[in-house]
């Protein structure tokens, strides 16, 4: 997991969270439930407002651990570059 604190010139700050994931035999152990909270409290310590993270529509255990945590999912669009 990692996480990037984005400072706007226009906006709130914001924490992205990126690539949550654990290892196969340490799931289902609370373990991304807790570095998740983790991460919204140093986003919290750092002026964070707002924090967000995205998934794929399918990814049923990402969406269920989202949402657990008092969300729900909004519309996105995305563009993909390769450069």
């Amino acid at each position: 997991m990692a996480a990037v604190i984005h400072r706007h010139p226009d906006k709130v700050s914001e924490l992205y969270i990126d690539e949550v994931g654990v290892s196969p035999v340490f799931q289902r152990q609370g373990i991304a439930r807790k570095t998740l909270d983790t991460m919204f409290a140093i986003g919290r310590e750092h002026g964070c407002e707002e924090a967000w993270v995205g998934t794929e529509p399918d990814n049923v255990p990402a969406r269920a651990l989202y949402e657990s945590r008092d969300s729900v999912a909004e519309p996105f669009v995305m563009y993909v570059y390769r450069l």
